[in-house]
């Protein structure tokens, strides 16, 4: 079975869901670095970033930090022609931050052979 979830009607489930789990929601910040540990350079400890309307400036700290942002899309054209282009099942914005994040710190990828991009 194939239940099919567009990005429309997936974004309020998972808001209402945070919302109720969390004390507060940030929306709309673009995360730029991970906050390393200065004594166990293994371990990161928060990330900063900034709101993409305002531009204010936020710094996270937390105990346990998981990167959930987007892979790399549209980096290569599709084969399909014509309407094609628009047709494809993942996030047309995402910028491989998922990837960018973790490399600034060091971390080592492994087995991304396997991610479509």
């Amino acid at each position: 079975w194939q239940i099919m979830i567009n990005g429309e009607s997936y974004k309020p489930i998972v808001a209402e869901a945070a919302s109720k789990a969390a004390a507060k929601v940030y929306n709309r910040i673009m995360m730029t670095h991970l906050v390393m540990d200065e004594s166990k350079f293994i371990r990161v400890v928060g990330a900063v970033g900034f709101n993409v309307r305002t531009g204010d400036f936020y710094v996270f700290r937390a105990k346990a930090v998981i990167v959930s942002a987007g892979g790399a899309s549209h980096i290569y054209k599709p084969r399909s022609v014509g309407e094609g282009m628009g047709r494809t099942w993942y996030a047309p914005w995402s910028s491989a931050s998922a990837y960018a994040l973790p490399i600034l710190d060091g971390a080592k990828m492994t087995q991304m052979e396997n991610r479509i991009v």
